[in-house]
């Protein structure tokens, strides 16, 4: 009789965080941009010939200029991640009792001890890769993947903010008024919000609360540009 092997069950898990993180940030950024600048032109009643050029420009402008700070920000964290990953080598190398011992510590303080403790700290450090591994996530609480690769990340953030951007301006090169405005509010808040509950699915928390959250205090305050445009206009501080 054969035996059937019973189908491993595979949980589904984030092994790597940096690209919804990327897409998160800049699509949300890019909506809130453009959005903020057209509610902030379009309150001054201009025409939308203008809402669009002044949108477009800011949108260029904030995605380069996210790129560049992502770039620069996740290249500095893996570079701070990587010296910390060479003092670790340096001491196993020079400092291998020490490093033993605090492995030793760590398992102990979950409970194991005695042969079975002797186990498990033999397994780990006859391989320096898993010593490596285990000193950087138990001990220093590290993970390089989660941070992703710069470039990439840089790219992610362009392209988000573009996706994101793009949406409250297209209303406004089929109308001109308050009406675009009111359907660049109504995208804002119905895509944001989708963002916002796929990443709290994926994080497994409150769909509703995240869309919410994203939608509301997102478009919220890009809609305060909307008052001050108005403002100013009735000031005189902008003539249309």
């Amino acid at each position: 009789m054969t035996n059937v092997a019973e189908p491993r069950h595979v949980e589904p898990h984030l092994t790597e965080s940096s690209g919804i993180r990327d897409f998160v940030f800049g699509f949300g950024d890019g909506i809130n941009t453009s959005l903020g600048i057209a509610a902030g032109v379009g309150g001054a009643e201009i025409s939308s010939s203008i809402i669009i050029l002044a949108a477009l420009v800011g949108m260029f402008t904030g995605a380069k200029a996210m790129a560049v700070q992502n770039y620069l920000a996740v290249k500095a964290q893996r570079e701070l991640l990587k010296s910390e990953i060479a003092r670790e080598e340096w001491e196993m190398e020079n400092k291998p009792e020490i490093e033993r011992q605090e492995i030793e510590d760590i398992y102990r303080a979950k409970g194991f001890e005695g042969k079975e403790l002797d186990m498990i700290v033999n397994k780990i450090t006859s391989n320096k890769k898993v010593w490596l591994d285990t000193m950087l996530t138990e001990e220093l609480k590290l993970n390089v993947e989660i941070l992703g690769n710069p470039l990439k990340s840089a790219f992610r953030m362009f392209a988000a903010f573009l996706i994101g951007g793009i949406l409250p301006i297209i209303p406004f090169f089929f109308a001109h008024g308050l009406l675009p405005l009111i359907v660049a509010v109504g995208i804002s808040l119905s895509t944001s919000f989708a963002v916002g509950a796929a990443k709290s699915k994926l994080a497994r928390t409150s769909i509703i609360k995240g869309g919410l959250e994203m939608a509301g205090l997102g478009t919220g305050i890009a809609l305060l540009g909307f008052g001050i445009g108005a403002e100013l206009s009735n000031l005189g501080i902008i003539h249309v």
